[in-house]
């Protein structure tokens, strides 16, 4: 065996390791939810064979010719008896693309497909696409909702002035996909777009994130609701915002649907992402709230502050402390909620229905001042040292 196939063996043996890797429940933490030990997705699990040119003739160096920076913001399924992730892969290029890694436990030993989705373009060609929702609907498909990136040619010289809008596809076995138009709204531009699982009034419902530009959302924000008749020429022609930003809370820059509601038998459970300010700069956390079952844009509750924020390591990547979600999964009553970290790994939280309910339905709603978070604290307070009194 040559000196250069031992290399290449050695490659694919060394990645074997890795995912093959067991992981393990971190200790401590709120009791809500359980945090893993290590990421499940990170750039050293895309194939070797997807990075490397294993032929010696064009690459004697063995080097790696198309590099990956980062695994991030995975839209989930739980599908024919397995987990699976709709990765965003970004290459070194910057460019964006999707793929899909697969699970037994849905906590460990991903392993990508043979090849990245091959996403059909339409008319208007993308120039990125990224952080896909998926959405399992009841007219039987599986739907796909991501950002599509273009170059904004209100301003040609303008190098980093970009759009975003929301694409759309179909699927039926994640192998196969049919790109739709782009949906069509009325209010700028649009990201963190998700599609409701079920028809509300005959119609298709979605959650939107209106925005005036790419980055800032200026005067718009908050999470959306509108209808629209068709996702094979989607259009919404009226926007109502259904959970706004509020000054001083872990939103008060922006906020936007994490991946699309799970339906309970007390409402729909959201998990959905807040931007404060800092002077470090934007802290992204995830939060949660409930709404109606007949009015999936009503809120019924919506606990104070965040559900999972940036730990440790998590705080640490191409854009530091960041924590982002638009995908989870529900397999009986465990709930496992997929999570980048900083813009460069994917990660696991695990945790059941019940504990999500009663998490939303009683912990106490943002009083929005000092005082009243201090009147709510105390009261707990004063309701332990009575319990501690009997002990």
């Amino acid at each position: 065996m040559s000196s250069y196939i031992q290399q290449v063996k050695s490659l694919i043996s060394e990645q074997e390791r890795l995912l093959t890797k067991p992981n393990s429940a971190k200790a401590g933490g709120n009791r809500i939810y359980q945090r893993w030990a290590n990421p499940i997705v990170t750039r050293e699990h895309v194939p070797v064979h997807w990075r490397f040119d294993f032929n010696e003739a064009s690459n004697p160096f063995l080097l790696e010719r198309q590099g990956v920076n980062a695994t991030l913001n995975s839209g989930a399924i739980y599908l024919d008896g397995k987990y699976l992730l709709v990765v965003r892969v970004e290459g070194d290029d910057r460019k964006s693309f999707f793929a899909i890694a697969e699970s037994d436990t849905g906590v460990d030993n991903f392993r990508f497909w043979s090849h990245p989705i091959t996403m059909p373009e339409t008319d208007c060609p993308d120039t990125n696409v990224y952080d896909m929702r998926l959405t399992q609907h009841e007219d039987g498909y599986i739907y796909g909702l991501f950002c599509t990136e273009r170059k904004d040619e209100n301003f040609p010289n303008d190098l980093s002035a970009a759009e975003a809008q929301c694409g759309i596809a179909r699927t039926k076995d994640l192998v196969n996909w049919e790109r739709l138009p782009d949906l069509i709204t009325y209010s700028g531009q649009q990201r963190n777009v998700v599609l409701h699982p079920e028809f509300v009034d005959g119609q298709y419902a979605l959650y939107t994130r209106p925005q005036d530009g790419f980055i800032s959302v200026g005067s718009g924000g908050g999470i959306g609701w509108g209808l629209c008749k068709s996702m094979e020429n989607a259009e919404i022609k009226q926007e109502v915002i259904i959970d706004n930003k509020a000054y001083h809370t872990i939103k008060e820059i922006k906020n936007g649907q994490g991946p699309a509601p799970i339906k309970t038998s007390e409402g729909w459970l959201h998990l959905a992402h807040g931007v404060r300010n800092t002077a470090a700069g934007l802290r992204y956390v995830l939060y949660m709230f409930m709404t109606e079952l007949e009015r999936p844009w009503v809120i019924t509750h919506a606990p104070a502050g965040h559900f999972i924020a940036p730990e440790g390591e998590e705080r640490v990547g191409d854009v530091s402390n960041v924590v982002f979600a638009n995908g989870w999964t529900l397999k009986d009553n465990q709930v496992n909620i997929y999570y980048a970290s900083s813009d460069t790994r994917m990660h696991v939280a695990t945790t059941t229905l019940d504990k999500l309910i009663d998490y939303v339905k009683n912990t106490p709603a943002d009083g929005l001042r000092s005082a009243a978070s201090v009147e709510v604290r105390n009261d707990l307070i004063n309701k332990n040292l009575t319990i501690l009194e009997t002990l």
